[in-house]
């Protein structure tokens, strides 16, 4: 299971602890909280105690006869030059020891980390000799303090520290585990460890690799295209209309146009236009939850209030995000049914199943395979900071390992590593696109008996999943929430329920449905209830702090699955014949439609900012949900303008491309040309 996904397993984690320390926290001995205050000036304890450091320090004391290492020896010579340089009041040497953290103040509030200054360890470099610099090196020492004030080995404290660069992590370890022996009295066994590697940075960088090399120079050959091609679009070409398709392909200018376009509801009343608003508002929903989700792995200096926020109803709208996956798949399958159902009927039933395949596949994987070199290449580059490593995904390790599957669209199945977590939406959509070809046949040739076996699957469905989470112990909030979130089977009710609303429209375009008033705002409460039943059912265990039951389970996810996408339809309906109101006002507004043709880009590289932002903190930080919507905006910003860079630059050209290359369909006759316009069934929908 990915880390990033698994926010709600964290929070029902946290709560646990935190919990449990609210409740123990008043009966903290006052000695404990004294011996543990003790580590609160670690940097001068430390060189009090290392005055006369000798080698045999940097040894284990099950090793005193073994011989130094040469990299030992460096790292004496390297902290005797540190001492020196204190007791001679070398700034560089003082700077190493001013950049230490303490224990952080606030503990038994939630302050766990101490950052200490970052910058300022790895700002050190100072000349010994011509061939010889000391240079500082940033780490993390862990101690569990909860032995100490709470009988618990749960609440871990983290405090940053610098060395000598020439040192090891296991130096580190050696030297602090004395000196907090010393100070606190603490026996260390010999597997713990107090500092790790994995959390250690330097100033130097490592040189580029093949593959970084490899992206930049891909990523310049598309912007050298698209800066040629909008020259000559912009100087040279007069006429639009004389515009070379090539040229048109990757001009900036061009495919701008084309974003932000707006297309007038008026000129065609069966537009449905309120699928762009549903469709930005479900990605703005999953772009907030991943902010929330990382928020709660910054080093906050307050995350006792994780505990009172998991208790809030507020909580529920954020935990529940999966509904917006489910809005985007219920879109999808309603918008290829429509499509594919036009395309059937222009030739009298014939489809070609590997070309419609084909198109899809080309229209999704170049931005999804430039995303996996991004992710792996690029954001290493950027993502400098404390916390970089170990807090986040590391998408460079596991993208290494599984992105071939991210190509064949079968993450979501075949494995739990997944590169680019968030993108098994797009496995389970391919894969319910390839079903889906199937039953669109068989609803073009059997009609109703069609769709009632589509009913019976729905229906079949959502047995199979109450059986599999009653008798399995599946659950959401447990190390196995990636069975029930990223199988297809699980997920597919929304999408079939998307097919059968389609084929109703289809069946019944251009038809005007005249309902009473009292039934319209009976369909709308019943709507509106499905919807905040959907999010907050859960509520009552959440408040609680309580598991959830699995038979309640087993009834909640698969029922849920049903009612949100049935309330969807109400809603798409409502705003097709006029019974919309302020929603269909809200939803149907052609502001929406750039955001919406770039939402593909926006949702493969929101992750990219969240976790950059993320990773680049360098202090303390406060949960809020306030603090957490000033961070959202600023992600939501930064991954707008990089979606619509990436959308000009990828998404379009390639698009542009298969479109003169592949076969085109037979152009619609006059009377088809007045059917509802379709949105392109890409994801997001």
């Amino acid at each position: 299971m990915s880390r990033l996904e698994a926010f709600t397993v964290v929070i029902i984690l946290w709560t646990a602890v935190l919990g449990n320390a609210a409740e123990l926290q008043e009966n903290i001995r006052l000695k404990d909280y004294r011996v543990m205050n003790k580590l609160r000036p670690l940097s001068v304890e430390f060189v009090d105690y290392y005055q006369n450091i000798t080698i045999k320090d940097l040894q284990r004391d099950d090793a005193s006869s073994k011989i130094p290492t040469p990299q030992d020896a460096q790292c004496f010579v390297d902290f005797a030059l540190v001492v020196q340089g204190l007791s001679l009041g070398g700034i560089w040497a003082m700077r190493m020891i001013d950049s230490w953290g303490s224990l952080p103040s606030g503990i038994l509030y939630g302050n766990r980390k101490d950052l200490g200054n970052y910058d300022e360890c790895l700002s050190i470099d100072h000349v010994i000799t011509a061939g010889h610099n000391v240079k500082g090196k940033y780490c993390f020492s862990e101690v569990k303090i909860g032995n100490l004030l709470l009988g618990s080995s749960a609440l871990n404290v983290k405090t940053a520290v610098c060395f000598p660069s020439s040192c090891s992590a296991d130096n580190m370890d050696i030297l602090l585990k004395r000196l907090y022996k010393q100070l606190l009295g603490l026996n260390f066994s010999e597997n713990s460890t107090l500092v790790n590697e994995a959390s250690c940075r330097i100033a130097e960088r490592e040189p580029l690799d093949g593959l970084t090399i490899f992206t930049i120079i891909l990523l310049s050959i598309f912007a050298c295209s698209m800066v040629l091609a909008t020259l000559y679009d912009y100087f040279i070409c007069e006429d639009q209309k004389k515009l070379p398709p090539i040229v048109k392909a990757f001009s900036a200018r061009a495919n701008s146009r084309s974003i932000f376009r707006i297309v007038d509801s008026k000129s065609n009343p069966n537009v449905i236009d309120c699928l762009h608003g549903i469709r930005c508002m479900s990605l703005i929903w999953v772009i907030f939850f991943h902010v929330y989700m990382i928020a709660v792995y910054l080093p906050n200096h307050n995350l006792v209030k994780i505990y009172p926020w998991s208790k809030s109803a507020f909580s529920m709208f954020v935990r529940e995000a999966i509904f917006a996956v489910n809005t985007f798949f219920f879109i999808s399958g309603l918008l290829v049914v429509l499509v594919v159902l036009r395309i059937m009927e222009k030739s009298k039933g014939k489809i070609n199943l590997p070309m419609l395949y084909l198109h899809r596949f080309l229209r999704l994987t170049p931005v999804l395979a430039l995303g996996i070199l991004i992710y792996m290449k690029m954001l290493p580059l950027f993502r400098v900071g404390p916390i970089s490593n170990g807090s986040f995904e590391d998408y460079e390790a596991v993208c290494k390992r599984t992105w071939f599957w991210n190509i064949l669209y079968m993450q979501n199945y075949a494995t739990t590593d997944i590169c680019l977590s968030h993108s098994w939406y797009l496995a389970a959509d391919m894969q319910l696109f390839l079903v889906a070809s199937f039953l669109l046949i068989a609803l073009y040739r059997w009609g109703n008996r069609a769709a009632a076996g589509i009913v019976v699957l729905i229906l079949l469905l959502a047995t199979c999943l109450f059986c599999e989470v009653y008798i399995k112990h599946w659950s959401l909030y447990s190390s196995n929430s990636h069975k029930v979130n990223f199988a297809t089977h699980v997920q597919a009710s929304p999408y079939l329920i998307g097919l059968l609303f389609g084929y109703f429209l289809h069946v019944n375009r251009g038809k005007t449905f005249k309902l009473n008033r009292i039934v319209v705002w009976l369909l709308w409460l019943i709507s509106v209830g499905l919807l905040f039943a959907c999010i907050l059912g859960l509520y009552g265990f959440a408040k609680a702090v309580t598991s959830v039951p699995y038979l309640s389970e087993a009834f909640y996810l698969p029922m849920t699955r049903i009612a949100w996408p049935l309330a969807l339809c109400w809603i798409v309906f409502a705003c097709m014949q006029g019974y919309g109101g302020l929603a269909n006002s809200f939803l149907s507004s052609p502001l929406w439609q750039p955001l919406s043709k770039i939402s593909y880009c926006a949702y493969i590289f929101h992750m990219f900012f969240i976790v950059l932002n993320g990773s680049i903190t360098r202090t303390s930080t406060h949960f809020s949900d306030y603090q957490v919507m000033l961070r959202f905006w600023g992600d939501f910003g930064f991954t707008i303008l990089f979606a619509y860079l990436m959308c000009i630059l990828i998404e379009m050209p390639f698009a542009n491309l298969m479109d003169l290359l592949l076969p085109k369909p037979r152009k619609p006759s006059p009377k088809q040309q007045t059917e509802p316009e379709i949105q392109s069934s890409k994801v997001p929908e």
